[in-house]
């Protein structure tokens, strides 16, 4: 449901394609409009989508900092602009939506308008008719879009778009950071288990800092009741002020918009808990999100960390990737490996691994010449961007596995009628540190193709033993280093989990199974 309503919100942003093309026309001629004065300007407000169902409340599903520009259209009409109108945090942005030469009529001490226009959108598809209606009022505005007969795919349905905003005096700051994120001791006694200050990383927007793993063990609570102070620019308004309780088990979101409306800057605040004072990172797991409709799969959160090999082959109706409920602690990581049910071809394999691993999967190589499906998996994320400080020297977890019945040769045998006899699959886990630019600078990403080859790798720690654990075992393996540690560079790290250590080749059996988790990665 709550995708058919972000469809719907889609729609009706994406009405630029049928402007607004009447307003009013009454005829007001004969009173003086102070537009350049009074009305003309940027307004800065909040725009609220909610849907309509006959008989409750108003269900909100967007709400954003939003920025109109009001223009002098004629003595007595003006025309109105939304530039980069958004919803769900950026997901869907619109270059522009306009309300064009709408007459205006003086009632009081306010001037109000009126505007109609259908709206027809065969891509999606969408039909409707939308109703707008708005005030300006001591240096206020205040905009209904009203759609009643919304038609999305046959269904109907009652949106209406509100906004509320004030006019800017053109003086006001225009930053958009948070210029300090700290936790002070006498604001919470829960402020204890964070260690040292918290790092800004402005480049990729990311607040991390580290939490006493030993404290928190003691004091399980704490970290869902953190008390943050922040500083942000002047004017600036913030998402989530701090000062308050905030639960930090997962990541938070903190949105700053400037002052004047035309900066917006979105932060990622994630603790990163750690033991004997060591700086590196840990993993358990916890957070999942459920499988939809079309996809059997869980979704390991949060995703701008975690990727998967079933956001992929899911969509053919495999399970991938599972949560389980009984890990080590809480719950766990389960990865499957996949025969497809039909003999593979170039653009689906017989045998896809089930796998997690830090970084990005993107399936368009995949789907056109040369069908290049190893540049789908994208490897490792910027150090900073992980909370990773300092060099790795260990990389520790649990797991268990357990070999599917037939091993399939998937490109000698796309058919997979000749499985290989007293083959056993066995899994893989390895974390990678890489150089993140290259002799001339540019951005370096490491893919399916060089993963293990690569010339940027300068430290590998990789499971020796993939075969059958029937309960969890514990490893603790040594970064080998290829080049020397150099803490002035820019790196990247990954870890890469796989049902089938032979996964890149398309090899593997159908149904082994990987379950991860505890992973930890120790630095100095």
């Amino acid at each position: 449901m709550k995708k058919f309503i972000y469809s719907i919100l889609l729609a009706v942003a994406c009405m630029t394609s049928t402007a607004f093309i009447s307003c009013s026309n009454e005829n007001e001629d004969a009173v003086v409009f102070p537009i350049e004065d009074e009305l003309a300007g940027n307004y800065k407000g909040t725009i609220i989508a909610s849907l309509l169902v006959d008989g409750s409340e108003p269900m909100p599903v967007g709400e954003e900092i939003q920025n109109i520009t009001v223009m002098k259209a004629g003595e007595n009409a003006v025309s109105l602009s939304i530039k980069n109108f958004s919803f769900l945090d950026g997901v869907v942005n619109i270059p522009e939506i306009s309300l064009d030469n709408c007459v205006l009529v003086k009632n009081g001490e306010v001037y109000e308008f009126v505007g109609t226009t259908s709206v027809d959108v065969p891509e999606l598809p969408l039909t409707g008719t939308v109703y707008a209606q708005g005030t300006f009022k001591n240096e206020n505005l205040n905009l209904v879009l009203d759609i009643p007969d919304a038609n999305f795919m046959g269904l109907s349905q009652h949106v209406s778009v509100t906004y509320d905003g004030t006019r800017l005096k053109g003086t006001e700051n225009k930053e958009a950071k948070i210029t300090k994120f700290a936790f002070n001791v006498e604001d919470a006694e829960a402020n204890t288990i964070v260690i040292g200050t918290p790092l800004i990383d402005e480049e990729s927007h990311n607040i991390f800092f580290y939490v006493d793993e030993t404290l928190l063990t003691e004091n399980p609570e704490w970290i869902k009741v953190l008390v943050p102070t922040i500083v942000y620019s002047n004017g600036a308004t913030i998402s989530q002020e701090g000062g308050i309780a905030t639960n930090f088990e997962s990541e938070q979101t903190y949105k700053v918009v400037s002052e004047d409306g035309s900066e917006t800057t979105t932060y990622k605040v994630k603790a990163v808990r750690t033991s004997g004072g060591t700086f590196g990172l840990k993993f358990s797991f916890e957070d999942w999100e459920e499988p939809g409709l079309f996809n059997k799969n869980y979704t390991l959160l949060p995703k701008d960390v975690w990727a998967s090999s079933a956001d992929g082959a899911g969509l053919l109706g495999g399970v991938l990737l599972e949560r389980e409920d009984t890990g080590v602690k809480g719950f766990a990581a389960r990865m499957i490996t996949f025969e497809y049910g039909e003999p593979g071809n170039k653009l689906i394999p017989k045998i896809t691994s089930g796998s997690i691993f830090i970084g990005d999967f993107d399936m368009m190589p995949a789907l056109s010449e040369p069908y290049d499906r190893l540049a789908c998996t994208k490897f490792g994320l910027p150090t900073t961007q992980l909370g990773m400080l300092g060099k790795p020297i260990t990389f520790k977890g649990s797991y268990k596995y357990v070999s599917g019945e037939k091993y399939i040769d998937g490109e000698e045998d796309p058919a997979g009628e000749h499985p290989i006899e007293g083959k056993k699959d066995e899994c893989a886990i390895q974390a990678v540190l890489y150089e993140a630019k290259d002799s001339e600078g540019n951005d370096v990403t490491l893919t399916g193709h060089y993963i293990n080859t690569s010339e940027y790798i300068v430290a590998m720690a990789s499971l020796a033993d993939g075969t059958e654990k029937d309960n969890f075992t514990s490893f603790e393996i040594p970064f080998e280093y290829r080049k020397t540690y150099d803490a002035s560079k820019e790196y990247k790290f990954a870890i890469v989990c796989s049902s089938s250590k032979d996964g890149d080749t398309f090899k593997g059996a159908g149904g082994s199974a990987l379950t991860v988790d505890e992973f930890e990665v120790i630095c100095e």
